[in-house]
């Protein structure tokens, strides 16, 4: 469980850092979501399997006989404690190219999905039967030449997210961005309702 506690600081430092190099033009909200889907619990189990991680745990009996060795949460904590161990061993850098290693192939399904964080939220928002998002300009602030807008994204007359930016469009693609990211925090953590879950499902037009 050390060993659990540092992996998960130090998989999230390179993680942050190797996307913040990735993506130089990627807004906070869109390298948060990235970092969020590559450290969560199922992608980590994920990488774990693929090593074969669960033949290498102690386990207790109880563990064991509970088929321990297949849990998502024991093999993705496992793997965060593997990830500590490395970087006591072999230091920061050799933990990085580890790191890089495993989750390369996640990053560039990450990569892939390029449509834009709006066409994504309607898209998963539609697949979940809620209605469709509604954008509204909060405020607008700055000189004439240097305007920063605030958009708020709800669901069903309710608040899901805010964004800024430079123009109306980009403060909207930030409102995305970030409700992406809830939406995502509500499937890692305990069932929430999510806004408009039972209102009709979005129109075909």
């Amino acid at each position: 469980e050390r060993l659990e506690f540092l992996g998960d600081a130090v998989l999230g430092f390179i993680v942050a850092g190797w996307l913040h190099q990735e993506y130089p033009k990627a807004a906070e909200g869109e390298l948060t979501r990235m970092r969020s889907a590559l450290v969560r619990r199922q992608t980590l189990a994920e990488v774990a399997r693929s090593l074969e991680l669960g033949d290498f745990l102690y386990l207790s009996k109880g563990e064991e006989q509970s088929g321990g060795r297949k849990r998502a949460v024991t093999l993705a904590n496992g793997l965060e404690a593997l990830v500590g161990a490395l970087f006591l061993d072999q230091g920061a850098e050799a933990t990085k190219t580890v790191v890089q290693q495993l989750l390369s192939s996640y990053l560039a399904r990450l990569s892939t999905e390029g449509r834009d964080p709006k066409s994504r939220l309607q898209e998963l928002l539609q697949a979940r039967r809620h209605t469709r998002p509604a954008y509204t300009l909060l405020a607008t602030s700055g000189a004439s030449h240097e305007r920063t807008f605030t958009v708020e994204v709800s669901v069903a007359g309710q608040p899901l997210a805010r964004g800024t930016g430079p123009s109306k469009r980009a403060a909207e693609m930030e409102a995305a961005t970030q409700a992406l990211g809830v939406l995502t925090t509500h499937d890692e953590g305990p069932s929430e309702p999510v806004p408009g879950a039972n209102e009709p499902p979005l129109s075909k037009e």
